[in-house]
């Protein structure tokens, strides 16, 4: 198993990966797949048991993980690659003609790792209940994981989503939600206030943690404590406060950088900041 360590050197790469791919191409979303990066890390390098190579979409026996707010696909192709999905040069494709590593994940490409199309925000929590009630079905004991933006918890599907979760004891899901406070047009808080989140996912049946996601250790202790909580009749969902922007200090807390890519001066800056520790691609 890495230690808290060394899964803080992995992220520290990734968040280099995110910038340099963005910059590349002008385009992608740099704030939230910053602010997720030490998640991503722990689930897939220390938390989830899967199987990079070779794929296989129906993951028998494997746990699963659905990125719903797709449009941080800048840290979730890094992940995949630096965990063995495909090779870490294909993310110098990203969101070029006829790249497998498209601005949001699709699955026609057949990009390893990537088992839904998302971007469309609302779609994830719903694919994930079909998935963790296949596994119980089929007798597989193993999780479904998601990741949701706080800002896509506007979506109505979600909240159906939810409610369908407790009220059949979808008891093999984990959900996390990014509460970072911000999305592309402001603040939650402004565009439509979520409310007391907590309380929201509590009466609606769920078993509900609260972690620091830009600090490691927290993660990997609260998915652990996730991953106990399953099988007890209720889904569980970990409430995540990050930091849009994480490890780049000009791009943090503001909604500025969700969608917009560093230039030549603040690439160099944001590199600075995020020492290479596993080798550029």
């Amino acid at each position: 198993m890495p230690t808290i360590q060394e899964l803080e050197k992995i992220a520290t790469q990734v968040r280099r990966d995110i910038v340099r791919q963005v910059h590349a191409v002008n385009s992608g979303h740099p704030g939230g797949s910053l602010g997720c990066t030490d998640f991503l890390v722990a689930l897939y390098f220390d938390i989830m048991k899967h199987t990079p190579t070779p794929f296989d979409m129906d993951a028998k026996n494997q746990d699963v993980f659905f990125l719903s707010n797709g449009h941080i696909s800048p840290v979730f192709y890094s992940v995949l690659a630096r965990s063995g999905y495909f090779d870490v040069k294909e993310l110098s494709t990203f969101r070029k003609l006829n790249s497998r590593l498209q601005g949001h994940p699709t699955t026609h490409e057949g990009l390893p790792g990537v088992r839904m199309s998302s971007g469309s925000l609302g779609q994830g929590l719903s694919v994930a209940i079909g998935t963790a009630s296949a596994k119980k079905l089929n007798n597989d004991n193993q999780l479904v994981f998601t990741l949701h933006g706080d800002g896509e918890l506007q979506e109505g599907q979600i909240w159906e989503a939810m409610m369908y979760a407790a009220a059949k004891k979808v008891d093999n899901l984990i959900a996390t939600v990014d509460v970072n406070g911000q999305q592309i047009d402001g603040s939650t808080a402004n565009v439509l206030s979520l409310g007391d989140l907590k309380s929201k996912w509590l009466a609606f049946g769920w078993e509900v943690l609260e972690m620091n996601g830009n600090k490691m250790s927290d993660v990997v202790s609260t998915l652990n404590q996730a991953k106990i909580l399953c099988g007890k009749g209720k889904p569980v969902v970990i409430l995540m406060k990050t930091e849009m922007g994480c490890g780049v200090d000009f791009m943090m807390g503001s909604h500025k950088w969700h969608g917009v890519a560093p230039n030549d001066e603040q690439l160099k800056l944001a590199l600075a900041q995020l020492p290479e520790t596993l080798g550029d691609y």
